[in-house]
């Protein structure tokens, strides 16, 4: 029982830091980040986000306690993607990141017009993405996530974007073939 734990737990913990690198060489010489999220095994969280940061990726929060995600719900329930922005920054605690979910320019324009310096650009197609990268790069951190696979990532990082995260990276990747033998 002890035996096929063990390897269990080692192959998904390795399986994780083996495929990461695939995506951060991918993305080489860019300046784009490869991100993780909180896409991860339940209970499993500390254990997935460190196999990232062994692969060269980037940890994300670890929850929903350091940081704050707002989104098209978020936006609806204050009444406008702005009057959310601007409740979020007026009560989130010194230091606390506040990113805003956006799917369109109109929506990055908003959101940085309300005061906005971290957008999470959501199931964009890379022109879209490179569109608000050449305005609002230089307001705000840029994040796309969604749809972004190792065949694509590269298209999404030579727009310039500054974080690309991708679920994947914890909940889709393949163990590691990894044995015991004595």
């Amino acid at each position: 029982t002890a035996e096929r734990t063990a390897l269990n737990f080692l192959g998904r913990m390795c399986g994780v830091a083996t495929h990461v690198p695939r995506h951060v060489e991918a993305v080489a010489g860019t300046g784009a980040a490869i991100v993780d999220n909180r896409k991860t095994l339940p209970g499993w969280r500390a254990l997935d986000k460190y196999a990232v940061a062994t692969g060269g990726g980037t940890n994300h929060r670890m929850g929903l306690y350091d940081g704050v995600l707002l989104k098209d719900n978020h936006a609806a329930a204050a009444g406008s993607l702005a009057a959310a922005v601007a409740r979020a920054l007026a009560r989130v605690p010194e230091g606390i990141p506040v990113q805003v979910e956006v799917q369109s320019l109109e929506e990055a324009r908003a959101a940085c017009a309300a005061g906005a310096t971290f957008l999470l650009l959501d199931n964009l197609a890379p022109d879209d993405v490179a569109t608000i990268v050449a305005e609002l790069g230089g307001r705000a951190t840029l994040e796309a996530s969604g749809g972004i696979t190792l065949r694509n990532v590269r298209a999404y990082a030579e727009t310039g974007v500054h974080r690309i995260s991708l679920g994947a990276l914890t909940h889709s990747e393949p163990n590691a073939d990894i044995a015991l033998e004595i």
